[in-house]
């Protein structure tokens, strides 16, 4: 049986950061792109977006959990996809060597 002390914290405790977002609140459209969006629609979107997280106080938070867990859509941290991606793949290879 579990002892309690082992146990983890409440998933609350996890995602607590998430209520002091400044995207809270805010239509998900800004952060998620359509299906089909590309070129400057796209980084208009991308821009607001980050434009929004650059003014976040939980931006290290969001950037941290979207790195941890692999966020594969979205404006997560003031970060788009290709950005954590390429992050994700940086820091795998410096692990490997």
């Amino acid at each position: 049986m579990p002892q309690p002390h082992q146990l983890p914290g409440p998933v609350d405790d996890r995602w607590d950061w998430q209520r002091q977002g400044l995207c809270r609140g805010v239509d998900s459209s800004v952060f998620f792109h359509p299906d089909g969006e590309r070129g400057r629609a796209r980084l208009e979107r991308e821009r607001r977006a980050k434009a929004l997280c650059r003014e976040c106080p939980v931006l290290a938070q969001c950037r941290e959990h979207a790195l941890t867990v692999g966020e594969p859509y979205g404006i997560w941290g003031g970060m788009s996809e290709s950005e954590r991606m390429h992050v994700m793949k940086v820091s795998r290879s410096q692990r490997i060597a």
